[in-house]
Parts: structure tokens; sequence; C-alpha cells
């Protein structure tokens, strides 16, 4: 199976006979011994392969002999075996890291960050058009408005979300009142614990607290619902039945979270104000009674209608943000968990981003 051959001063190896798995796995060992002793007695390296008397070639074989001849000068190949020679050495090659260094790599992962971002807001401008569209003609035909829909995502991304958002509140509130309470008590400004507490509250965080955890609870559901209508192709059904998918899945999802959202922001505006009370007391004896007094004094009601509208606006970004991605879900698994994990991170920054826009704009309201 083996040959050796020096002639014009160089090393030849010629391999005849059939080289399959078969053949290889009981001559291998003896084929490994026989090419270590010849590199260990020659003074000159292999310097061509010859694969002229080949019968027959397999997978196990091409890849024995591409690992072996890898460091050779030459090769010759007949032409019904040189395709899977190539794909041996192709698959045996093991890419260096910095290889390569490409300087316009940044340039390029710059450009194609951009492209990405200007296709999403391409289909994001696009679905809202189609949101509008649908409004329109709803009005047209008020009985066919999706109200059954409507209510059940009321529910779901309100009332059953009232649990953990008024902990979270009530929580937050204590933390809040406590580390104010600390500081304002050196200077024996106790009384502004509430300024601080009922603004920041009912005007920041109430909203903030309910829009994050809707995109991690009602967001990431959204999604992996049009995900899986998706993949077992319900949307495509939806589709060829006459069915438009804005207005039966779409619509109901944005108006019932931006519905429910207030709502929960409203609840846990009063958990987190029952949590700084509670604070209050324990670290500054305010009682409860003073505190409720207070609270129409040091809280206008434009910074109540702020905080409400707020919600409403993030109410509308999380689920459209939840929508948009669950509808570009493609038909595999993969693109469903990574859909999911794209839509939270990008709603929540939606989020934060236009807080950050409204207390720029409304900065003289209050």
């Amino acid at each position: 199976m083996l040959e050796f051959d020096r002639a014009g001063g160089e090393l030849c190896v010629k391999v005849s006979g059939e080289w399959t798995f078969g053949t290889l796995r009981s001559h291998s060992r003896e084929l490994r011994a026989r090419l270590a002793e010849l590199r260990r007695s020659s003074a000159t390296e292999i310097a061509r392969w010859d694969l002229t008397a080949l019968s027959s070639l397999d997978d196990a074989g091409a890849i024995w002999i591409a690992r072996e001849a890898s460091g050779a000068a030459g090769i010759e190949v007949p032409s019904r075996f040189q395709d899977l020679i190539e794909q041996a050495s192709n698959g045996l090659l093991v890419p260096r890291a910095g290889r390569n260094l490409d300087p316009l790599a940044p340039v390029a992962a710059l450009g194609e960050g951009g492209i990405y971002l200007a296709a999403h807001l391409r289909d994001g401008v696009a679905l809202l058009g189609q949101l509008a569209l649908v409004c329109v003609a709803l009005m047209r035909r008020p009985r066919e408005w999706p109200l059954l829909e409507v209510s059940a995502n009321v529910f779901r991304s309100g009332v059953s979300a009232l649990p953990v958002s008024m902990l979270v509140g009530f929580l937050v509130g204590v933390v809040l009142t406590y580390l104010s309470a600390l500081q304002l008590k050196r200077y024996g400004a106790d009384l502004l614990v509430i300024n601080i507490v009922s603004i920041g509250v009912v005007r920041e965080l109430g909203p903030m607290l309910a829009s994050i955890i809707a995109a991690g609870r009602s967001g990431s559901t959204m999604t992996a619902q049009l995900g899986v209508m998706r993949v077992t192709e319900e949307i495509e059904a939806l589709s060829v039945m006459g069915v438009s998918t804005t207005e039966r899945l779409v619509l109901p999802k944005v108006i019932g979270l931006t519905i429910a959202l207030p709502l929960v922001a409203f609840c846990t505006d009063v958990a987190a104000l029952a949590g700084g009370m509670l604070a209050a007391k324990v670290t500054l004896g305010i009682e409860f009674a003073a505190f409720v007094e207070a609270l129409p004094r040091v809280l206008e009601v434009a910074n109540f209608w702020v905080g409400i509208g707020k919600a409403a606006a993030f109410g509308f970004t999380v689920a459209f943000v939840a929508c948009h991605y669950g509808l570009g879900i493609l038909p595999n698994t993969e693109s469903l968990g990574s859909g999911v994990t794209r839509s939270v991170v990008t709603a929540i920054t939606s989020v934060i981003l236009l807080d950050a826009v409204f207390a720029i704009l409304l900065r003289n309201v209050g």
C-alpha cells in the first residue's frame, strides 16, 4: 500500500490499493509506523505523494492521507479523487487566532450594525403604519373591534402583574425613604422626605418599575406567543384565510398593554407610597396621618398625570417592540429564543430612552 522512491534525489511516497475505513482499521498503525521510521532514518523530508495508483478511496482514507501529506511539497491525485482529497484537506485546516487581521473590520461591523438597525427601523415603521390603517378601518366598522382580545390582554398584562409590581414598588418605596431619611435627618429636614418620595415615585419610579416588569413579563410572553405561531405556521394559515394578523394579533396586545400599564403604575405608586410611609414611621417617626395629610400639598396633580401618561406611552412601546420581534422570528427554535431575548432588552432600553426624552420635554411641568 505504501512504497518509497528516491528517484531524482527527492523522497516520494507512492500510495496504491484500497484506502477505505475497513482497510485502515487493520493497517493504520502499521502504516504510521513505517512513515515514522522513514522520517527518522531519512535525511530528507517527503517531497511528493503519488496517489495515481489508488483503486478506491473513502472519507476515512482521504482524511488519513491529507493528514500525513500535509507537509509535502506536492501531491498527485487522480481526477476522480480530487474533490475528496480537497475536502479532507480543507477540513483539517484550523484558523489561527489573530491570523489575517483586517484593519477595516470595525468599519465593516459598524456598517453591518447600521444595516441591521435600519432594517428594524423600516419594519417598525411599516408595522406602525399597518396599525394606523387598521385603526382607521375599524373606526368605520365599530362592531369589529377585537374587544374580547383586548380585555384578555388587559387581564393578562395588568391584573396578573399586580402582585409582583406592587411588591417591588413597596420594597423600592421602603429603600428610597430609608436612604433619603438618613441624609435629611442630618440637616433636620425630616418632612422633606415626603416630597422626595412622593414626587420621585409618582412621576418617575412608578411608571418605570411597571414598564420594566411588563417588558420582562408581558413583553416576553407576547414575543414568545407570536414566535410559536410563526414556528407552527399559524400566522401563515391566518394570512391564507384572509385574517389580518395585525388586527387580530398585534392590535389587541398593543391596546391592552397601553390600557393596563397606567393602572399597574397607579397601583405600584400606591404600594411604593405605603412602603415610604412605613419607612418614614420607623426611621423618622412621621405618623401615617401626617404623611397622608402632606401628600396633597407636596404632590401636584400635574405630576400624577405626567406619570400616568408616561406609563401609557411605555405600555405602547413595550407591546409594540414585543410584537415587532415576535413577527420577525424565523420558523426555528433558535430564532425563537434569541428573538425573545432581544425583545426584552430592546423594550427596556427603549423605555429608558423614552423616559429620558420625557424628562427633557416635561422638565417645566409640575
